[in-house]
Order: structure tokens, then sequence, then C-alpha cells
């Protein structure tokens, strides 16, 4: 399957769409359950390269109907892409940072329970769902430092890029543009300390439970990398577990109409649960 097949599944509008900044692409969509809560909430964070021109939050919509229906509320984030103004470093990162902060102002008004909250993301959003389990590590001079970010339960990466020093070329090369190197302006040579402040492996231990879950026929980021970081991170003290799915590429981890979908819901389910 492709990108495309991932665009044309059939979504329902959100419940509601709210800023969460001045920017139009700091906005995200707000699906919530039946019932009077307190809800359970799934932050949403879509892939494409990081380019606007790729994907756009809606993608992920899909899995916010699937969520609804599972009685869990979905918070599905969109952030500055490049080549926007603002992206990159470090806007498209203090975006993510920013949005799962808002969760603390509308919690009140929609009834969310902030203390059952795991961050989702696919592909590019993979590594942005990494990166928010790991920014409560930053230091106080990082220029992604945000005070007393919202705490989460648990990330789920879906073939996302894990560590930024790794795999430059090939995601280079797949993404048909220098993602990699306009996202943090420069190389790991040029600017070792912004690589060093996405990549969780220079941050271990997160102290925040982790699930991989990567197809078997996954093709933008090897299962070899994989494989190292939960090793790494297991051995570092983290809870990660790695998710391989049978039969499964790059894009059918992100369908709710696909045999990764149960494998993806019960992982939800687990770190949601008290």
């Amino acid at each position: 399957m492709t990108a495309a097949d991932l665009q044309k599944l059939p979504r329902r509008p959100p419940d509601h769409e709210l800023a969460y900044g001045d920017d139009p692409n700091q906005v995200a969509e707000l699906r919530l359950p039946t019932g009077t809560g307190p809800h359970r909430i799934v932050v949403l964070i879509h892939g494409g390269c990081w380019k606007a021109e790729y994907a756009m939050f809606r993608e992920l919509g899909p899995i916010g109907d699937a969520l609804k229906a599972d009685g869990i509320a979905t918070w599905n984030i969109e952030y500055r892409r490049l080549h926007q103004p603002g992206s990159g470093w470090p806007g498209t990162y203090l975006d993510v940072g920013h949005a799962i902060d808002r969760l603390r102002t509308i919690s009140t008004t929609y009834n969310l329970d902030l203390a059952r909250v795991v961050v989702l993301g696919h592909s590019a959003g993979g590594h942005l769902a990494m990166w928010a389990g790991m920014r409560q590590r930053l230091s106080a001079k990082s220029p992604l430092f945000i005070e007393n970010p919202l705490p989460v339960r648990g990330v789920i990466n879906m073939a996302g890029t894990i560590d930024m020093r790794e795999n430059i070329a090939h995601m280079e090369e797949l993404c048909r543009d220098t993602v990699v190197t306009d996202m943090l302006g420069g190389t790991p040579a040029t600017v070792p300390d912004r690589y060093g402040s996405v990549s969780a492996p220079a941050l271990l231990p997160l102290g925040v439970p982790q699930r991989l879950i990567w197809g078997d026929h996954e093709n933008f980021v090897p299962r070899s990398l994989a494989d190292q970081y939960a090793a790494a991170a297991t051995r570092a003290g983290d809870n990660v577990r790695l998710i391989v799915v049978p039969n499964t590429g790059h894009f059918e981890v992100a369908m709710p109409t696909t045999s990764a979908w149960p494998l993806v819901r019960d992982a939800i389910r687990a770190l949601l649960q008290p």
C-alpha cells in the first residue's frame, strides 16, 4: 500500500477543531466518545516526511474515528511542516510540545483525563511522538525546552525515525528531499547538539513506556534499527516493546482497516490502563 491508500480512507468530521497557537497550522482535531468522561486521550501525530506537500493531520482521522468508537478521545495535531515559515528547528518540535500541553487548558471543558494520555505517531510523526516522550529529559538551556511538560503514560511509534543521526541518506532518498538535514538545519557533524536533543538513544533512559510497531515489510526505517534501540533502551531500564506485524508495510500500520490495527489498538488500551 501507499500514502495514497492512507489518504483515501474515509473519515468523519471531528467534534471540534481548536487552535493551540496563532499560525494556521497550529490546530488540532478533538474527537470525543459518548459518555461524560473523564475521557482517556490519545494524541495523534501524522507523518509525511515532515513535508507540507506530502501530508496533513486529517490522514489520521480514521484512527481518531476508530478510537472514538472504542471509547477513547483523540487530539489529532497539525504542526508547521517543511518548508512552511517557522518549520524545522526548533519550530516543528515546539509545535508538538505546545499542542500536547494545550490539553491542560481544554481538559475541564471536555472532561479529559490528563492522567491517562498516550502519544501515537506514524512515520515522521512517529519520530515526533518519540520526541514528545523524551522532552522532559531536555536541558533547560535547549531551544526545545518547555517548562513542566504534560506527562504522558506512553509513546507509540509506528515506523518512525528513532535516531535522526542514523539512516539519513536512505530517508532522504525515499522522501525525495533533504528532509532530515532541513529539519535540523545541518548535518550531525555541523549541529550535533540538535541531533542529540531529538534522538532517543542520546537521552536514555526516557522513563516513559514505549511501543514500537513495525511491519515486517517496512522500507523507510529498517527493522534492525528498531531492534537495536529496543535492546539499548531495555538495558537502560526503559519499558520498551517492539511489535512486528506480519505481511505489513510502512503505511498499513497506520490504517484501522488492516491486520495491524488490533495490535495497535491493544497497545493503546494497555498503556491507558490504570
